[in-house]
């Protein structure tokens, strides 16, 4: 096929200058709709959940439209180039049409969403950019780079951090994974022990507490490389095992006394013991608030009866993390709330029982599931269980502050929920490049055909913003901001995992339906990420759209 040249930046950048004033636009109408004297309310929030997904929705993918074609400079490289446009064409189709969704909604002037769609400008780029000839190229593109997109700038530490890692998933993680995956087994020592030493478990842990993250800020962009890297040879077996460790570091550092912080981190940051955070209860979800697990006082400490569920790697930890309701005024919401560390015996099992001699009982059991195999998540179950006063975090002055140490730690674990998918995406868009040169069709290679190269181009494409996104969410991170935008890319990167999972294990066609094919694992594992860490309606709604909201009154209370 004739050479193909990617369209000019430009143009490019101007459709998303004009996306984003007619986006602002969009959510200060629907912020003064939620509005009361200035202040949104809850009430109005709730009546106007259908817009304010839109809108979260469309404000991740502006924003990562915005960062892939931002990086393209005078030295950008072909692929770059192609897929940054290509990315950003697509989004700003969806984007106009989440737009409109909106304005319908809201009953706004339609005329300036119109004439963004009707620019022939932003039509010629759209076809220069996503047609039939630019998407074969770029699909070439993306096969003959072997999967190997959105690459950003690393500086040599970070770049040793990100080989060595890679080095380590390709050989030690990948070979173990099915086996883990099909027989739903725990994850082995023989991946643990080597992950301990290479410091894994001590990434978020600062320096002076024996961890390898700096003591004066943070490093998010590292535990991004890491977890990415761990996560292409499994999501299960490896590259969600450092999130829960975080959590907790983050919930220390945040809120533990002198003595919990000394005692705990140098432990969590060698691996010794593992951890698991028991947040989620059956019947409330995402809804920290209304937690019910009960904290009775006692001499000496605490009991606690109730139940726990989706509570991963329980059975393997050896210290929970749990949020209770250690004030019995319900009224009281999350300000009721503590965060209490459970120490128990470590389990390889899928069901465990744990009765210490200070009595009690506490239960575990293995959640089957379709995929995300390996770490196990399990239902748990507390009866009149002993916790002494030494393992309230924060001591007294934590008591009814549960619910801020945990959010805390949430931001770090959005954003390698991020990473993760990254990962996913990674080893499914490899794994079809390798089948589609392999696998012959009606006489010719598989890759061979337009349609083909059309999918492999939108799932490099895809892949590529959502990598280059989540360095620069991480960034933001690194300088103690971008909560809303943590969640915004966890949001547009898990979501995305699951269209690239599909598409590779479409055009596997009936061998990736087949256990034997390792993408048919990715593609199971790959939806779960839109659940934990906060599922995806619950950070549109109750994170994003709230944060982009209140920054429209803000900058319109400021302008007035």
């Amino acid at each position: 096929m004739p050479d193909i040249p990617p369209p000019s930046p430009v143009t490019a950048r101007r459709l998303l200058a004009g996306l984003r004033g007619a986006f602002d636009a969009a959510a200060l109408a629907l912020a003064q709709r939620c509005a009361i004297e200035g202040r949104l309310d809850a009430r109005r929030l709730d009546a106007h959940q259908v817009p304010s997904f839109e809108l979260a929705w469309a404000a991740a993918e502006l924003l990562a439209a915005e960062t892939a074609v931002g990086l393209l400079g005078p030295d950008a490289g072909d692929l770059d180039r192609r897929l940054a446009l290509l990315f950003a064409a697509d989004a700003a189709a969806s984007v106009t049409s989440r737009l409109e969704a909106i304005a319908l909604d809201l009953g706004l002037p339609e005329a300036p969403l119109r004439a963004l769609r009707d620019d022939p400008h932003g039509a010629t780029f759209r076809r220069a950019a996503c047609g039939s000839p630019a998407l074969e190229a770029a699909g070439l593109a993306v096969a003959a780079a072997g999967g190997e997109v959105g690459a950003f700038a690393l500086d040599e530490p970070h770049a040793l951090a990100q080989q060595s890692f890679r080095r380590f998933s390709e050989e030690v993680v990948a070979p173990q994974a099915e086996r883990i995956h099909r027989e739903d087994l725990t994850v082995p020592e023989s991946l643990l022990q080597p992950l301990r030493e290479m410091g894994v478990f001590g990434l978020s842990v600062p320096e002076r507490f024996g961890g390898s993250a700096p003591d004066d800020r943070e490093d998010a962009l590292l535990m991004v490389l890491v977890t990415e890297a761990l996560s292409e040879g499994s999501l299960a077996a490896a590259g969600s095992l450092i999130t829960r460790p975080e959590i907790l570091t983050r919930a220390l550092l945040a809120g533990g006394t002198r003595e919990q912080q000394a005692h705990w981190l140098p432990r969590l940051a060698q691996g010794d013991p593992l951890c698991a955070i028991a947040i989620t209860e059956p019947d409330h979800g995402s809804d920290v608030a209304s937690l019910t697990l009960r904290a009775t006082r006692v001499p000496g400490g605490w009991r606690l009866d109730g139940a726990k569920t989706w509570c991963t790697f329980a059975g393997k930890a050896g210290v929970l993390m749990v949020v209770a309701r250690t004030d019995p005024d319900r009224s009281l919401g999350h300000k009721g709330l503590s965060v209490l560390l459970v120490e128990k015996p470590s389990f390889e099992g899928h069901e465990f029982v744990c009765a210490p001699e200070q009595g009690g009982r506490l239960t575990g059991r293995a959640i089957p599931t379709i995929g995300y195999r390996g770490m196990h998540s399990f239902d748990l179950a507390f009866e009149d269980f002993f916790v002494p006063d030494s393992h309230v975090l924060g001591g007294e002055a934590g008591l009814g502050r549960g619910f801020y140490f945990t959010m805390a730690g949430m931001v770090g674990g959005r954003m390698q929920t991020a990473a993760r998918a990254c990962g996913v995406m990674r080893a499914a868009l490899k794994a079809a490049i390798r089948y589609g040169g392999d696998r012959k069709v009606f006489g010719q290679a598989l890759a061979d055909f337009p349609l083909t190269r059309a999918k492999l181009a939108r799932m490099g494409a895809r892949l590529a913003a959502c990598r280059q996104l989540a360095a620069a969410v991480a960034a933001l991170v690194d300088r103690g901001e971008g909560r809303m935008e943590a969640s915004l890319v966890k949001l547009l990167a898990c979501r995305s995992a699951e269209m690239v999972t599909r598409e590779a294990l479409q055009l596997h066609g009936g061998m990736g339906y087949a256990e034997e094919s390792a993408v048919s694992r990715y593609f199971v594992d790959a939806r779960v990420l839109s659940i934990f860490e906060g599922a995806e309606e619950t950070l549109a709604l109750k994170v994003v759209a709230r944060s982009l909201m209140e920054r429209a009154l803000g900058l319109a209370g400021s302008a007035a």
